[in-house]
């Protein structure tokens, strides 16, 4: 079955090849310099649709409306913009209890160093599973209210094996992109106390534990910083990337968060999909991250989580100065208890533009096709034949509207 839907105002493909799109139409120059490289067209329409009930649905065409042909139903979207469901690449769903007194304090003066995810910790390993599961669910759910299609959610508030696995194991029913987060912080009971010392730790994120989860998830993360006496070392941080590595799993990295750090020219050097936060990176950080993307193969994306900012009152990241060296960043949520408890694309596009120097296109761009390429993902984040069909309606008539009008819901995803 296929399904045209049809009165698009703007639809935004990122595919600036598209013979209908202003890119290829004489170029995107003058009053429509602002959509360059998004392969936009407007008065626009496409068809949908799955060869089966259990399959996802797919692109089958894309063109002007005026040209759109015959389908087995058709739906308007009455004049509003069609963009790619977002891609949030960065989020910590899996997690129980509360910390919104911590971010008061933080508000009132407090400094953040990474202390306060015993206390999620805590509230996670009492949770019942079944439970946690129908808070990820809701969650997922708040965040396609609001435009998001494609989201990856890690593991780390467990930090034993039965929970880390029952996570990962949970996780993986709920979305197609799960990560393995042991090495979040170490936990209570091994910073030299009853369980043991933070290297007996490390041995069991690399021993058991990733044994436990790896047949669950897709990707290993680790949360390398110096600057934090809860995380972990440079050192730390290549024996938990090359043990997950070594059982067959993806590599990401938390790096350069709290400061200046190993992080950035780590995952570089062991090849991750991204290095997440990048808050605090030196020269020779932005050369490694623009230069793994110099042979034009699959190099390290930085992962900028300005929700993150917002919340701990750090300095926003220089997306500006990534870009303009060549390499390429994403937007996410990080989502979480309590460095970002905010599970809204739009507002992170909001703040790229607004404090990170990224221009409106800039901006959607990573929170699509980059959060596609930080999960090394072809098939999401852009709208061409073949891809899927996740989409996101804009309640306006330009995709502009999403920076435009902070705060406001005007985005949702479409449901095909």
């Amino acid at each position: 079955m296929a399904m045209l839907i049809t009165d698009i105002a703007e639809l935004v493909t990122h595919d600036p090849m598209h013979p209908d799109s202003l890119d290829a139409v004489g170029g995107a120059t003058g009053a429509d310099a602002l959509h360059a490289g998004l392969g936009l067209i407007r008065d626009a329409a496409m068809v949908v649709g799955s060869k089966a009930p259990d399959e996802p649905s797919t692109i089958q065409w894309i063109g002007r409306a005026a040209d759109a042909p015959q389908a087995d139903w058709a739906v308007s979207v009455e004049g509003s913009a069609v963009i790619p469901g977002f891609v949030d690449s960065h989020s910590h769903l899996w997690f129980a209890g509360d910390r919104s007194a911590e971010f008061a304090a933080r508000m009132a003066g407090q400094a953040y160093d990474g202390g306060g995810i015993a206390t999620t910790i805590e509230a996670t390993r009492a949770a019942r599973p079944v439970d946690i599961a129908g808070l990820v669910r809701t969650r997922i759910a708040e965040m396609r209210a609001q435009g998001t299609t494609t989201v990856e959610v890690k593991t780390g508030y467990g930090l034993d094996v039965a929970t880390e696995a029952e996570a990962a194991r949970r996780l993986r029913e709920v979305t197609d992109e799960v990560t393995f987060l042991g090495a979040h912080v170490v936990p209570p009971e091994y910073r030299d106390g009853p369980a043991g010392t933070r290297g007996d730790y490390v041995e069991l994120v690399c021993g058991e534990m990733l044994r436990a989860v790896a047949p669950h998830v897709r990707w290993v993360d680790v949360f390398c910083e110096p600057n934090s006496p809860y995380a972990f070392t440079g050192e730390e941080s290549r024996r938990v990337l090359e043990a997950g590595r070594d059982a067959g799993l993806a590599l990401r990295v938390h790096g350069n968060q709290l400061g200046e750090g190993p992080g950035a020219q780590l995952a570089v050097e062991l090849g991750a999909a991204a290095v997440d936060h990048c808050t605090y990176l030196s020269e020779a950080d932005v050369e490694a991250l623009a230069g793994s993307w110099a042979d034009g193969g699959q190099g390290t994306v930085a992962g900028l989580l300005p929700g993150v900012e917002f919340s701990t009152k750090h300095p926003y990241p220089d997306a500006r100065r990534l870009i303009d060296a060549g390499a390429v960043v994403a937007l996410a949520s990080d989502c979480n208890p309590g460095t970002c408890y905010s599970s809204s694309m739009p507002f992170m596009i909001a703040m790229a533009v607004r404090e990170m120097g990224m221009t409106p296109a800039e901006a959607l761009q990573a929170a699509t096709v980059g959060g596609a390429r930080s999960l090394r993902r072809d098939d999401v984040g852009v709208l061409r034949v073949g891809a899927r069909a996740d989409l996101a309606r804009v309640d306006g008539p330009s995709w502009l509207h999403i920076p435009y009008r902070p705060g406001v819901p005007v985005v949702r995803a479409l449901e095909v």
